[in-house]
């Protein structure tokens, strides 16, 4: 065998051990990720009893998710988020996990939000003003 071909073979481990440590590292996240997927820095954070509502901002986008305090069997959720002057954005059914994510885009305007977990809910009246 010559030199190039052992370089080659060298370059191809090197490049699949590589992508399978960059796998493995990313690989914890993915579920934080889904619970989490809104982008933009977290403002407030709204609990209650069985839950929590999380609010992130963006470059004028209000993003909002209900999480489940105990997750797992499926019970109704909702997350709505509603910038002043617009109309709710909402997301409700039967899920295990959370509900969301809902945006919407409120610029300078303030928003309300709105979740529920089961019989439990919580409503932040106009915030981020």
């Amino acid at each position: 065998m010559d030199w190039a071909a052992i370089r080659r073979r060298l370059a191809l481990g090197m490049a699949v051990l590589t992508t399978s440590a960059v796998l493995a590292l990313a690989a914890p996240g993915a579920a934080q990720a889904a619970e989490s997927s809104c982008a933009g820095r977290k403002v407030k954070t709204l609990t209650f009893a069985t839950g929590s509502v999380r609010v992130y901002e963006r470059r004028g986008w209000v993003c909002v998710i209900t999480v489940a305090k105990n997750p797992g069997r499926k019970r109704y959720m909702m997350v709505s988020v509603q910038a002043r002057g617009l109309r709710p954005v909402v997301d409700e059914g039967q899920y295990t996990r959370h509900a969301g994510p809902r945006k919407t885009h409120a610029g300078q305007r303030c928003v309300r939000v709105k979740g529920a977990v089961g019989r439990s809910s919580v409503s932040s009246g106009w915030i981020l003003c």
